[in-house]
């Protein structure tokens, strides 16, 4: 039977802040397995930013906790500093960029379900006559989920995840 998790204090201001100088991405998240909410404190580096993308399912609430920069919502730029506090609706785009001491905020939303890997669905029998039905296996796209935030990455190309910055796993072999 799992235990829930405690509840109460799981980080101080602090904590959340005392992280090694030029690291960014995503510097902490809520961790219980049985929760409902998912919550991550991401650091953008000074001049960096996270790039134009719409999160289809889920609202998210940002706050600044420290630095400075600017929020694209739509078309509408928005300065940010610390204390701001924004609703990012789900299916608007949004980007962010850091401004000259960076940008460190917190965000909280909706908890995704979780990935599972299931085997491929068997291939059609090939029609008589037909031609060959198509086989093999189905690529992994591990390299495409975000160890940060576990999002998935829409751009197969993608170096970083445009929700929190983190840089993504490299594919082996490509």
């Amino acid at each position: 039977m799992t235990q829930p998790p405690t509840a109460g204090v799981l980080a101080t201001m602090q904590d959340l802040l005392a992280v090694p100088e030029g690291r960014g991405g995503a510097v902490w998240r809520l961790d219980p397995a049985a929760r409902q909410l998912d919550a991550n404190v991401i650091r953008v580096l000074p001049g960096d930013s996270v790039a134009r993308h719409v999160e289809p399912d889920l609202d998210v609430l940002l706050c600044v906790l420290t630095g400075s920069g600017e929020l694209t919502v739509g078309d509408e730029v928005q300065r940010l500093e610390p204390g701001c506090v924004a609703w990012l609706p789900h299916g608007i785009g949004r980007a962010l960029a850091a401004g000259p001491d960076g940008l460190v905020y917190v965000t909280a939303h909706r908890r995704r379900a979780g990935l599972s890997i299931r085997p491929a669905a068997p291939a059609a029998p090939a029609a008589p006559g037909g031609p060959a039905a198509e086989g093999g296996e189905s690529a992994c796209l591990l390299h495409r989920i975000c160890p940060g935030c576990d999002r998935p990455a829409e751009d197969a190309g993608a170096r970083y995840c445009s929700r929190c910055g983190t840089e993504l796993p490299q594919a082996d072999g490509f």
